[in-house]
């Protein structure tokens, strides 16, 4: 399993906005320029966001985006999901019912479904808040499972 930009770059914003989410709505331009990203790749990733009701939305000269949640409310998994779509180590974890012809008598299909079991946990237990509060110095910062 690989992360793409997208997902890297979704959470990156997210996480901005949850460390300027005192400050209102926060204009695209203004992340952009925080976290290095194109402005343009940053607006292909926010249609994703909003519809999802991740983030909200205010047009105008005082406009820009702000979570529609606290930080404690996202978690890294949630977000990639949103992002990168299933996050099964192999191809035949991402359909539900099981469509291999081989599932049946295959001996690492165990070995898949706990590292896809692993791979969720790790990353449903990680919130925005922890990782804000980790770059703050509050805690360790060793995420596990």
């Amino acid at each position: 399993m690989k992360i793409s930009t997208k997902g890297r770059y979704a959470l990156r914003m997210l996480i901005d906005l949850a460390e300027h989410q005192s400050q209102g709505y926060i204009p695209l331009k203004d992340i952009a320029l925080r976290q290095n990203i194109s402005k343009k790749y940053l607006e292909q990733i926010v249609p994703i966001l909003t519809r999802s009701d991740v983030l909200k939305a205010n047009r105008g000269a005082q406009g820009g985006y702000q979570l529609s949640k606290g930080p404690s409310q996202y978690t890294v998994g949630q977000i990639l999901r949103l992002t990168e779509g299933n996050l099964a180590p192999v191809a035949c974890l991402e359909q539900d019912p099981m469509e291999c012809d081989r599932c049946h008598e295959c001996t690492t299909l165990p070995v898949w479904r706990g590292l896809y079991q692993a791979i969720d946990t790790y990353l449903d237990s990680i919130t925005l808040q922890d990782i804000l509060e980790q770059s703050q110095g509050k805690n360790t910062g060793d995420y596990s499972v």
